[in-house]
This record gives C-alpha cells, sequence and structure tokens, in this order.
C-alpha cells in the first residue's frame, strides 16, 4: 500500500502556489527509445490539473490558462499534459510538472495593452506621394492617344 506524501507546495509565483494533492498522475507505456524496458514500465507520465476549479488560481490567470493551453484544456477545465521525453518515470513526472509550471507563469503574465496609433502626417504623404508616382508609371505605359476608357 502506497503511503500518502505529505502535501507540498509548487511555487509557480510570488503568488501562485499549486498543492501538490491537486495535480493526478497516471502512468503509461510510453513510445520511443528505452529498448525491451519500454514495453514492460510505464515510463510516460500524464498530468491531469483542474484548473477550473483550483483555489489556487486568480480568475484573470484562469481565464488566460484557458486560452494559452488551447486543445490541452478539456470541456471541464482539466488540463492535460502527457510528458514522455525521458525514459524514467521520475524525470517524466518532473517535466510535465514543470511544463505546467511554465504554462501558468505565461498565462500569469498580464499583457500590455494595444496602444491605437495613428499614421503621421508624413507616413500619409509618403504614401500619397508613392501612389501617385506608381500611377504615373502605368499612364507612361499607356499607348499614345489612348483615353483610357475602353469600348
Amino acid at each position: 500500500m502506497r503511503e500518502a506524501r505529505p502535501a507540498t507546495m509548487i511555487i509557480v509565483t510570488p503568488v501562485i502556489q499549486l498543492d501538490e494533492n491537486e495535480l493526478q498522475f497516471q502512468f503509461k507505456l510510453a513510445s520511443g527509445p528505452g529498448g525491451q524496458n519500454v514495453n514492460k514500465v510505464a515510463t510516460a507520465a500524464e498530468l491531469r490539473f483542474d484548473a477550473a476549479h483550483s483555489p489556487a488560481l486568480p480568475d484573470d490567470v484562469r481565464a488566460r490558462l484557458l486560452t494559452l493551453a488551447g486543445s490541452r484544456m478539456n470541456k471541464d477545465g482539466e488540463l492535460l499534459i502527457t510528458a514522455r521525453r525521458f525514459r524514467s518515470q521520475e524525470r517524466n513526472r518532473q517535466d510535465a510538472i514543470d511544463r505546467l509550471v511554465v504554462l501558468i507563469q505565461k498565462a500569469a503574465e498580464i499583457p500590455k495593452p494595444r496602444l491605437k496609433l495613428k499614421p503621421s502626417r508624413a507616413a500619409k504623404q509618403q504614401r500619397v506621394a508613392e501612389k501617385r508616382r506608381v500611377g504615373e508609371k502605368k499612364q507612361t505605359r499607356r499607348p499614345a492617344g489612348s483615353s483610357g476608357d475602353y469600348d
């Protein structure tokens, strides 16, 4: 029988700390290198984190995380991360946790508001001058005596 680990906190940012008990792991057979070991030992780690109901996430971070996660988030708000890069279960488990932390850190960054800028007067004049120059170039290509109207 497995002993319950004491709850450890995963520090994501100074404000956000995840309780390790919020993470559920499932280990599966991984594809790739590993020789015969790959067929016998479940080394791929599948991490499930219920982001929609986690008390550790502020609402604004949760909303940005839903957007950032994309297809890794299911309709119930569970984030699914699969790690199979390494040949040991523990390293894949740590890799999945690290990837979750990075994703939450990105979601915790407040995006800068976009500043609407108008083109400067000089830029407008430059654009009009370029249009005029292109128009004059096309005028010179026209055959002599042509008024430009089509019959």
